[in-house]
């Protein structure tokens, strides 16, 4: 049986081989016939050989182009997550704690690493912040307040009414000196079973909500410290924190010819807005404009918010855009009418009269004139009382009438911000053309500068930029309640009609009635001339052309408004398909 299969095994093979070869002997043959012998034919048929070629070549060239072309149409270059976004800021920073910030820079970290009750959202209207809700009375007296869930301070610990009842206490305290402490004074707060917190006002108060932009401090790190030592304490240095960034560290430059101090931040995961697109954000604090415009051009930072338009020419254009935005704050030369110098209202009206504000106004160019304390943002009057005009001549003979009774000497007081050392100066040579004795001080804008001259008032004259405000409220500067050393009453001027018209405006629950009493303030505030508006001011921010920050739809009531859409800013670009 196994040889009859072996048999038939080595038949098989046979066959394949001799086929095989046969179809191999068919196969060389075919070759040989169409494609070698055919060869001889080539040059007859070489122009079509050269169509057909180029067409093919023709043909992939367009496929590699059309892949490109709807690559590119695909895809776009975005800005997204990482990286870090640097600014420098003018003035020291002496405490890190937002109660006691003062200078530009110490404004700039506190928004930055603490949020607050209310905020001015992206249409410069109050709005919510660390408060899910923020509800009035009908008429305008309890405010209640509730709190949104899962709020964290940096350390993990529970953001609580706890922390905002024991933030108020501090800021009313007079021992500790907070900046915000004219924004709570006479009111009461008191905490619901609910969860709720209460805040009981004295009068009515239709904006309160702008008063609640607040930061809030952490009850479970400061709450046994002295409210005495509060500003020596470590919280100064190394907070706990709640807002968009958390501190990290603070260097040392020593390799600056100012030694400017470097801020570190690190974007906070767990900031009610969302975690921030930046890694982190570094704050380059600087003694002057010099030192950041240098910074600027070194490229050691991203941006500035501390420099006017008059220092565009000494900015890289090449690498830095200009942004100019309007913002509610004004310029005002303060008379302080408890000054023996400037107590008489005659003495008051013919400086005005003898100040050509056009020419003081030259001093700070890009500005916008400002007549009145307030803006047609916050509330547009109907009838705006004539401010007296210049005249030179009549202003420096009655001003003679005065130092024939008495010598007068005036001492102006301002900071080292914005124009308002160019403006003092104008102001200064505008005083001694009628005659008068001036003596022009400049200071750091600090806590030294709050308690020894603000606080205490001492200046006859004062030129300095304060915020008005989303809205129209005038009664912290110029109620006769705010003339003390905690109250914002710079001109100390009290007049008792003027005062029930400032609290009428903000009692008011019906706008024509608050434009009435605005109105009526209005008047007094002519008459009586507690202070002579300048200009308003602007944000003339500097930025590199390759990072995003603040949107031109955003509008602005301070200078750190810059910061409500900080969630989107970005300095970081990557390649991505777009969906089709």
């Amino acid at each position: 049986m196994s040889n009859s299969i072996e048999k038939r095994g080595q038949k098989f093979l046979r066959k394949f081989s001799r086929a095989s070869l046969k179809a191999s002997e068919e196969g060389r043959e075919h070759i040989k016939e169409n494609l070698i012998d055919r060869f001889s034919h080539i040059a007859d048929i070489r122009l079509l050989i050269l169509e057909w070629s180029l067409l093919v070549i023709a043909l992939v060239m367009l496929a590699i182009t059309q892949s490109f072309w709807f690559g590119n149409s695909y895809a776009e270059n975005v800005f997204v997550g990482g990286g870090t976004y640097t600014e420098a800021t003018l003035g020291e920073v002496n405490s890190l704690n937002p109660l006691f910030a003062v200078t530009s820079s110490e404004k700039t970290l506190s928004r930055l690493m603490f949020a607050t009750l209310s905020t001015i959202d992206n249409s410069g209207h109050s709005g919510i912040g660390l408060a899910d809700s923020i509800k009035s009375s009908d008429d305008g007296k309890t405010w209640t307040i509730k709190l949104r869930n899962g709020l964290k301070w940096s350390d993990g610990e529970p953001i609580t009414n706890e922390d905002v009842m024991f933030t108020i206490d501090l800021i009313k305290n007079p021992a500790v000196g907070s900046v915000y402490n004219s924004n709570l004074a006479n009111i009461k707060v008191s905490e619901k079973e609910t969860g709720e917190i209460i805040f009981t006002l004295p009068t009515t108060y239709s904006g309160f909500i702008t008063n609640l932009n607040i930061p809030i401090v952490p009850k479970h790190v400061l709450g046994e410290v002295d409210p005495r030592t509060l500003l020596e304490n470590n919280f100064s240095s190394s907070p706990v924190t709640s807002g968009a960034f958390n501190f990290n560290a603070m260097q040392i430059n020593s390799n600056s010819p100012e030694s400017e101090k470097v801020f570190y931040l690190s974007a906070n995961p767990d900031y009610y807005k969302g975690q921030p697109m930046l890694n982190s954000f570094a704050i380059h604090t600087y003694g002057s404009k010099d030192g950041i415009i240098a910074a600027l051009n070194s490229g050691a930072v991203t941006a500035t918010a501390e420099l006017s338009g008059a220092e565009a020419d000494k900015i890289n254009t090449a690498q830095f855009i200009l942004k100019n935005s309007s913002i509610n704050s004004g310029a005002f030369i303060f008379f302080n009418t408890s000054s023996e110098a400037v107590k008489s209202r005659g003495m008051r009206t013919a400086i005005r009269q003898g100040i050509n504000l056009a020419k003081v106004r030259e001093a700070a160019p890009g500005t916008t004139p400002l007549d009145y304390p307030l803006l047609k943002e916050q509330i547009e009057l109907t009838n705006y009382p004539s401010v007296p005009g210049y005249d030179y001549t009549k202003s420096k003979e009655k001003i003679a009438e005065f130092l024939a009774k008495q010598p007068v000497s005036i001492n102006i007081a301002t900071v080292n911000s914005g124009f308002l050392p160019s403006v003092t100066e104008s102001v200064k040579t505008e005083l001694e053309n009628l005659g008068l004795e001036v003596h022009v001080t400049t200071y750091d804008e600090n806590q030294d500068f709050i308690n020894n001259v603000i606080s205490k008032r001492s200046y006859d004259i004062l030129i300095y930029e304060i915020e008005l405000g989303a809205d129209a409220d005038l009664l912290p500067y110029y109620h006769s309640s705010q003339a003390n050393a905690s109250g914002l009453n710079l001109s100390n001027y009290r007049n008792t009609l003027a005062d029930d018209s400032l609290l009428g405006a903000r009692d008011a629950l019906s706008r024509e009635l608050k434009i009435k009493k605005l109105e009526t303030f209005l008047d007094y505030w002519i008459t009586d001339v507690p202070a002579i508006g300048l200009y308003r001011s602007n944000l003339a921010y500097y930025y590199n052309k390759n990072v995003r920050t603040f949107g031109n739809d955003v509008r602005l009531v301070t200078s750190l408004d810059r910061f409500s859409d900080i969630n989107s800013w970005a300095t970081t670009k990557a390649t991505k398909n777009k969906t089709p």
